[in-house]
This record gives C-alpha cells, sequence and structure tokens, in this order.
C-alpha cells in the first residue's frame, strides 16, 4: 500500500473511509455520512478531546463527512480543504444544505430576529456559508437572521485577497484557528484566498508545494507574493512589507520584510521559497 499524508486522507489504524479499500490497510471500512457545520467556528482537533491540539476549523454552511461518532465526536474530513480530524457532533447536523450566499463581513451576528437589537445566538465568520432566499435588510438564513449588508452572493468574491487579509491586522495568533477570534500564518492566507474566490490547501507546506510558481532570488517582490520559511508563511502587502500571523507578536502584524526574515532565521532558518500567484 502506497504512503498518504494522515492530514487529508480518511484513514486511522482501525478504519477508513470505503473509497479507500485497496489503497489503505484498514481493518473495517466506512460509508461517510453527509453532515452541514452548525456552529459558527467548530474546530476541528487531532483526537476526540476539547483539550487536544487544534489543527483547523470548519465554519457554518461548511460540509463536513463522518465516517465515524463515538462519545459526542465526529471523526471524518472538511469538505472545503479535505482535512480531516474530530468535530464536536453538537456542531453538526445530518444532511447538505445549499448555501446561496458567504458571509463578507469578519465576523456578523446570527440574530433570533430581523432586528438589530434581537438576542444573537452566534457569531458567524469570514466565508460562513448560509442560505438566503429573500432580499430584506436581515435576511432569514433558516437557523437565524443575517443583516444583508455582510452577504454576498457565492459567486461574488473579493477582488484583493491581500486586502482581505490586511482586515486581521491585530487578530490574535492561534495555532489551528482560521477566523477573528484567533488565526495562524496558513489560516490568514486560506481564509482570505477564499474569500476572493481561490482554493488553497491548508498546511504551510502543502500551500508552498501546491501555490504558484517560484520567483527568482533577488527580483523585486510585489503584492501578493507568497514568502516561505520552514513551518511558517506571509504574504506581501507591497515590495518590502510583509503581513503574517505569527506567535512572536501572537498577533497577525505587518513589518519590513527584512526585519522579520532575520528574526526567524534564528529559529526556522532562512527564506525557503518565494513565489508568486
Amino acid at each position: 500500500m502506497k504512503k498518504f499524508d494522515s492530514r487529508v486522507t480518511p484513514a486511522r489504524a482501525d478504519l477508513a473511509a470505503a473509497e479507500l479499500r485497496g489503497v489503505v490497510d484498514a481493518p473495517r471500512f466506512a460509508t461517510g455520512r453527509v453532515l452541514t457545520v452548525t456552529r459558527g467556528i467548530a474546530d476541528l482537533r487531532v483526537r476526540p478531546d476539547a483539550r487536544a491540539q487544534l489543527e483547523t476549523q470548519v465554519l457554518y454552511g461548511e460540509i463536513f463527512i463522518a465516517y465515524d461518532e463515538d462519545n459526542g465526536w465526529a471523526w471524518g474530513q472538511a469538505a472545503t480543504d479535505n482535512y480531516v480530524g474530530y468535530v464536536r457532533a453538537d456542531c453538526l447536523t445530518l444532511g447538505a444544505t445549499e448555501a446561496t450566499h458567504r458571509v463578507t463581513a469578519i465576523s456578523t451576528p446570527l440574530l433570533a430576529g430581523a432586528d438589530p437589537s434581537a438576542p444573537t445566538l452566534d457569531l458567524l465568520p469570514l466565508n460562513a456559508r448560509v442560505v438566503a432566499n429573500d432580499s430584506a435588510r436581515f435576511v432569514n438564513a433558516g437557523a437565524g437572521f443575517v443583516f444583508a449588508g455582510h452577504l454576498a452572493p457565492l459567486a461574488e468574491t473579493a477582488p484583493d485577497w491581500v486586502a482581505v487579509a490586511e482586515r486581521f491586522v491585530d487578530v490574535p495568533y492561534v495555532w489551528g484557528g482560521k477566523a477573528i477570534a484567533g488565526i495562524d500564518c496558513s489560516g490568514l492566507l486560506q481564509t482570505s484566498l477564499q474569500a476572493a474566490g481561490k482554493n488553497a490547501p491548508r498546511d504551510t507546506d502543502m500551500m508552498e508545494a501546491a501555490l504558484g510558481s517560484e520567483i527568482a532570488k533577488g527580483e523585486t517582490l510585489r503584492r501578493g507574493d507568497l514568502v516561505f520559511w520552514r513551518r511558517h508563511v506571509g504574504v506581501m502587502r507591497d515590495a518590502e512589507t510583509l503581513l503574517h500571523a505569527n506567535a512572536f507578536f501572537m498577533a497577525v502584524t505587518s513589518e519590513p520584510l527584512t526585519v522579520a526574515t532575520d528574526r526567524i532565521a534564528r529559529t526556522d532558518g532562512p527564506v525557503r521559497m518565494v513565489k508568486r500567484l
């Protein structure tokens, strides 16, 4: 059997997805159940434990394919980027919803009524997906109401993904995070690219392999160029300024690339690659 990346392959020691029969070794296989995320942000963890490492997050309205459920946790794969892990079962509901719109605000309340003073049921992050079938000021999204000004049809995307990333300046750094409550370096890029209609894998090494084309050392950098280190990535705001979510400041920060490069070299080595989308 060939080797596989466990981060994006729904296979573990005791169970694998039915479609992997003959591809991976497992004592049993299961057909996935299609579920929809019903919380603004649901954590996807490496083990079924609230204290286990956060791998990434799935957002309201996204699809999650579950292959097993036990003790309040569902194990499966996020449809958006194929990441595999454990999500609390009470954050999911059976079936797929036909979302029509996505959230364009950094965060927007899901309200109990069509009024700004109505109780807030949840906070929906950027890129959350909702069903919006009316044209009222506060759209009935099924589980609650969302301000129409914070929504756009799925086909309508942000024109400048770097401008989306810039909206996250000062958001706290959280390993595995991908929303305003906390975000990491690859989560910042993935989230911002998604808002612009561009798919990206979840982790830094995956991005380095999959996104853009390498540019020659010494070439003048441009807005939107991706700078990769071992275990880290950032995006250029212009020829000299790097934007990145980082654990040094524990926040999304903007700083001269030369300053960041000198500091990061002491822990993660030199820049590995610069790529242009």
